[in-house]
């Protein structure tokens, strides 16, 4: 009966770093995801209060019955398109001083595909400019 060496200690380990890689992926990936998707959500929080900041800049230099369509016009102005379709952009006035309102969708991963069921709010004010 012979007796066989047993195999030195880094052949009993070969194909374990693959093993462990494999297992980690979903990990990674899913933490990837994860982290895009936060990313969406905060850049769609700066383009709302961006979009508002522009909104009511142009909404006090516009005149009283103008002030909605350049308040508008102003906040939609710098949007892309995929921010752009779902968002509004609302002016009011009172006691000389003018607020903007914008919601816009939060893309799921891709922007300009599926949102989700929450919108992202950005305020803005500015004191009435007046007319001379």
């Amino acid at each position: 009966m012979s007796m066989r060496a047993a195999p030195p200690a880094r052949d009993r380990d070969r194909g374990q770093v693959t093993v462990e890689f494999l297992g980690m992926t979903p990990t990674i990936l899913v933490t990837l995801v994860v982290l895009w998707q936060l990313v969406l959500v905060g850049y769609t929080f700066t383009l709302a209060g961006n979009a508002a900041d522009e909104a009511v800049r142009a909404g006090t230099a516009a005149a009283p019955g103008a002030r909605q369509g350049a308040c508008q016009e102003a906040g939609l102005d710098k949007l892309s398109g995929a921010w752009a379709g779902g968002a509004t952009v609302n002016c009011t006035t009172a006691g000389g001083f003018v607020t903007a309102d914008v919601e816009l969708s939060v893309p799921v991963l891709f922007p300009g595909t599926v949102s989700f069921p929450f919108d992202v709010e950005g305020h803005a004010g500015a004191v009435e400019e007046e007319v001379d």
